[in-house]
């Protein structure tokens, strides 16, 4: 190993036929800041995970572990990936490197419930329960390198869809699990989601992933929320440790992640970028060895599409740099206190306003980095730089004053969209004439009531509220029907989807006959329930007046926060997810009670000149107009700042170890 200016590491190795390969590789601050415990033989002990690239090979990426050995994945290009490995952990001197498709990782399946130019951000905690600590002979140390390892895959997988994945906060349960965890996933998962919601209070993040040694039933390996990334409720998954090698874990989470983050399963024909010998895709309904490592275009487009209607609104913010591994230093590619801009190491900074050797601003340069910053110098204060993202979002402008746009707020739960039809959840507005829009195309729409009714009255397959804690499914309560299985009037031939097929019931009811049409998604494999069920009513959707899905049951919904806000507003505004007023043109924040341009005191001064003014009409109690300036450009759909999950992992109750 010898050092390099601008690289951290450069390293040497020859494969099993004598050609070798130099790989360049810098560290990856996305990690735990108080580092592992490793072996005194090896060279940077204290910053133990790298990513980089292969010389000579441009479309090549490098994932490794340094600490006791060299450990980890070398990419030439997505036909050619090997993995490096001590051959042994007693004296890891010696190593062999084994081409991917050589490597024994079991296959299993997911089961997932329905419900930019710069990288977006989601900080991740991570939890490894009881059974993995005793795994790893309760050796807490073992067992966070072992974690470590796969939150730098998983981050390594997201950068090539411009999202970075920094893990701040990790938890290993060394003594008993806190919370249910049982060969059943479906109770697994919800059970791990109630955990989270009180982890939240106590360590903020935006994602939470559970890694656990239980072996579900099936072949189920993974288990997340459709759509659930950033809310309270559904952010997080559930993820077998199945395999002796790190990157196994990786792949399922991250295809748990990619869940959240609204992705489907790939059909058939999605995956273009991989062959199945060649791993296939991360998003494939079932996964084998070799491992995947890439998302398919079907991918990316669910991602769009989820971001285009207002999904992801927490990714937008900026996580406490202080949280991110490594502590503070130039050069990875986040602006920390004491630097003035960080564009990366120097061989991969492309930024022309900031030096890299020092993390400071060129001569004459105003900022580096940031919505509002635009070749080196601030943008015009009140200049919009983040547009609605659906029905439910409120724009952001720019300060004047720093090169970033304000942080994100949309629609306060609770307010009405869709003229009054539904309620804004978690920056959403989700209706049942939207989900039947996604299941069956053009022209669907909600079925009777008494459809949702008859058929989700069954407790079976076709109609349910769920399933209990044993996996049976749960018969819908008349007045929880509307959260059960939805039921659609449409004239296509059968749902969208491979695995797709429609159950029709008529019902007779005050002498007509109502047709109603759901959908079953089945399984290719041995029978299991392992692929997605969208035909479940998302969580946060209307079912009645002041009433919201929660936990499949219509239940009623607190809208008192709502409604001692916009007592403040004077009737002049709408409320923001802070709590505080947004003013229609024409009166100025806080309170919207003397006139001004419009706006909160979160969302940055407001500009009027050439822009379009957005008119949106919202319904309350009382009938509200809110407007604000909007210029059409579409580059303004995805905030080109780094977009950040903010995640964790965690273990069993008892002694917490390592809550950060």
């Amino acid at each position: 190993m010898a050092a390099d200016r601008s690289w951290l590491a450069v390293v040497r190795i020859e494969d099993r036929n004598g050609r070798e390969r130099i790989l360049y590789f810098c560290r990856a601050f996305l990690l735990m800041k108080d580092g592992v415990n490793v072996s005194k033989s090896f060279l940077f002990q204290d910053h133990c995970f790298y990513h980089g690239h292969v010389r000579k090979h441009p479309d090549s990426w490098v994932a490794l572990r340094t600490c006791s050995g060299f450990r980890g994945l070398i990419s030439l290009n997505s036909s050619d990936t090997y993995y490096l490995e001590p051959i042994s952990s007693v004296d890891p001197v010696y190593h062999s490197l084994l081409s991917t498709k050589e490597l024994p990782i079991k296959g299993g399946n997911c089961y997932h419930t329905h419900h930019t130019t710069h990288p977006n951000l989601i900080s991740n905690l991570l939890t490894s329960f009881h059974s993995r600590f005793r795994r790893q002979n309760q050796d807490y140390e073992k067992t966070k390198a072992r974690i470590m390892e796969i939150a730098n895959y998983v981050d390594k997988f997201y950068r090539a869809l411009n999202i970075r994945v920094p893990l701040i906060g990790l938890e290993v349960w060394t003594e008993r699990d806190q919370c249910i965890i049982t060969e059943e996933p479906n109770a697994t998962l919800w059970s791990f989601l109630q955990w989270r919601q009180k982890l939240k209070s106590r360590k903020k993040h935006d994602n939470a992933q559970l890694l656990t040694g239980v072996i579900f039933k099936g072949t189920t390996i993974g288990m997340a929320p459709l759509e659930g990334m950033c809310s309270l409720e559904n952010s997080g998954g559930i993820n077998v440790d199945h395999s002796e090698l790190s990157i196994g874990a990786a792949a399922t989470m991250a295809h748990e992640i990619g869940h959240n983050f609204g992705m489907s399963h790939d059909h058939d024909s999605c995956c273009v970028e991989a062959t199945a010998d060649q791993g296939g895709c991360v998003m494939a309904a079932a996964t084998g060895h070799p491992f995947p490592r890439v998302f398919s275009y079907c991918s990316k487009r669910d991602l769009d599409r989820y971001f285009q209607k207002g999904g992801g609104m927490c990714l937008y913010n900026m996580p406490n740099m202080k949280d991110l591994v490594g502590g503070k230093k130039c050069g990875n590619g986040f602006v920390e206190d004491g630097e003035e801009c960080d564009c990366g190491e120097p061989d991969e900074c492309e930024n022309d306003c900031c030096n890299p050797n020092n993390c400071t601003l060129k001569e004459e340069v105003q900022c580096a980095h940031g919505m509002c910053c635009e070749g080196c110098k601030l943008k015009q204060a009140g200049t919009m730089c983040r547009r609605p993202a659906g029905a439910c979002d409120l724009p952001e402008y720019c300060t004047g004053a720093s090169p970033y746009c304000p942080a994100n707020v949309y629609l306060l739960d609770g307010s009405s969209c869709q003229y009054g039809m539904a309620y804004c959840y978690n920056g959403m507005c989700l209706t049942h004439e939207q989900q039947c829009l996604q299941l069956w195309g053009y022209g669907a729409q909600p079925a009777h009531d008494v459809c949702f009714e008859d058929v989700n009255a069954a407790g079976n397959a076709f109609g349910n509220c769920g399933k209990d804690e044993h996996g049976n499914y749960v018969k819908c309560k008349k007045s929880d029907a509307k959260c059960g299985k939805i039921q659609c009037h449409s004239a296509a031939t059968k749902p969208k989807g491979t695995n797709a097929v429609s159950i029709d019931t008529t019902i007779k009811t005050g002498g007509t006959e109502v047709k109603c049409r759901g959908t079953y998604v089945y399984s290719t494999q041995d029978g299991q329930g392992d692929l997605p069920d969208p035909g479940l009513v998302m969580t946060g959707t209307k079912c009645g007046e002041g009433k919201v899905c929660r936990d499949r049951r219509c239940q009623n919904a607190s809208f008192t926060e709502l409604e001692t806000c916009l007592a403040r507003c004077h009737n002049n505004g709408v409320c923001n997810s802070n709590g505080n007023c947004h003013c229609n043109q024409g009166w100025a924040p806080p309170f919207c009670e003397k006139p001004g341009l419009g706006g909160s005191v979160d969302s940055g001064p407001v500009q009027y000149g050439s822009e379009t003014v957005l008119y949106l009409l919202f319904q309350q109690d009382r009938n509200l107009g809110v407007t604000w300036p909007y210029k059409p450009n579409s580059e303004m759909l995805r905030d080109p700042q780094p977009t950040a999950l903010q995640w964790g992992v965690t273990g069993s109750p008892g002694k917490i170890v390592n809550v950060k």
